[in-house]
């Protein structure tokens, strides 16, 4: 298989769909790699090293698109290269596509095989091609928080972990998945007075067991959030509806009893976000006010440090990759029931049921949109 590599143009993105060790993985079971020119190089994978890998180095995103048989990517394809899928083709990265309409009507009109990292499940039940990225969410969290905290970014003023005689801050964790135990994880290393809300007891179980009395551990109903939310220096919505939009757990009422240069750093965002006042923001501009709130709403979180994720996320994508590229997409999906739960779009019609109620669109079974590969 010819299995292509573009650059990634959202902004500040620097992040690249595969190294040069997966390159090599590749080019060892037999097949090609082009990847545009300096599509690494901002993170240290320069073209030589992808040579070295025996990938082949191509001009534009053009060439690339038109060329390979499978697109490995990292954030959801922009307008300018969703217009240059083709119906052959296979589209692995993450796509997010519940709360984003005109991207779901693009690639229903590209005819393209569509798979999303995010929905790739395993034995577990778990997202392990989401999860690499969560965990470095969830640590950024933290650390954007304490940034948004301070003064001169129109925060209180207050430092995470507090000094002697002064009380650290109040961080309150919506979600205690793969975000928020990675968010609580910094937090208490930061010294702050953490607070996790979630609606699963065995998670509420677990990070007791993991943190015990460091932290505090609410079960998560209307009520706690609107009480917690009020009294937080810093609130962390980690929410997440696997494929779905996220669900509004803050509202603008909780936003507005807020304290005055509070914070809320909403990782849900790339599903629409769990915060009524949320909207997506850049790496250029990550922050706004809303009731003298800061919102820092970053909608690609982990390509501030796109290295480390880039290195995180190919060592979760890898088997997949090399999976849909030795079997081609129908045996692949056919033989590996948690690929087949990354597809998204399929020759025109959505294969997620959770995109398509929340878009109203006609909805497939992967199973069923197999037999038209």
């Amino acid at each position: 298989m010819l299995v292509g590599v573009p650059a990634e143009i959202k902004n500040h993105e620097y992040r690249v769909g595969l190294i040069p060790a997966a390159v090599k993985e590749l080019v060892g079971r037999g097949h090609s790699v082009i990847v545009e020119n300096n599509a690494g190089a901002a993170i240290g994978f320069d073209n030589d090293a992808y040579i070295a890998a025996g990938a082949e180095i191509v001009s534009t995103a053009e060439e690339v698109f038109a060329r390979a048989e499978m697109i490995v990517k990292v954030k959801e394809p922009q307008a300018i290269e969703r217009k240059m899928l083709r119906p052959e083709q296979t589209l692995f990265t993450y796509l997010h596509l519940a709360p984003d309409v005109p991207q779901t009507n693009d690639l229903i009109a590209s005819g393209a095989t569509c798979i999303a990292y995010e929905t790739v499940t395993d034995d577990a039940g778990r997202l392990p091609l989401l999860a690499p990225m969560s965990e470095v969410a969830g640590r950024m969290s933290i650390q954007a928080g304490a940034h948004c905290l301070e003064k001169a970014m129109g925060g209180r003023g207050v430092l995470m972990g507090g000094v002697p005689g002064v009380e650290p801050a109040n961080v309150v964790v919506i979600g205690g998945g793969v975000v928020g135990y990675n968010a609580t994880l910094m937090a208490v290393g930061m010294g702050a007075n953490v607070t996790v809300l979630d609606r699963s007891l065995d998670v509420l179980r677990r990070l007791d067991q993991q943190f015990g009395n460091r932290i505090k551990t609410v079960f998560s109903t209307s009520q706690a959030i609107e009480e917690y939310v009020a009294e937080a220096d810093l609130v962390v919505g980690g929410v997440l509806i696997p494929g779905a939009a996220a669900p509004k757990l803050i509202t603008r009422e909780m936003i507005s009893s807020m304290k005055p240069g509070a914070a809320i750093v909403d990782v849900a965002i790339d599903q629409g976000g769990c915060c009524e006042t949320s909207h997506a923001t850049t790496h250029a501009e990550p922050t706004y006010v809303v009731d003298d709130v800061v919102h820092y709403c970053v909608a690609n979180m982990p390509g501030a440090v796109a290295r480390t994720s880039t290195i995180a996320l190919n060592n979760a994508t890898i088997p997949f990759v090399l999976q849909l590229a030795d079997k081609g997409p129908r045996k692949a999906m056919e033989e590996n029931r948690h690929l087949l739960n990354g597809l998204n779009v399929c020759k025109g019609i959505v294969t997620c049921e959770s995109v398509a109620e929340a878009q109203n669109l006609d909805y497939q079974s992967p199973e069923d949109m197999l037999k038209e590969l």
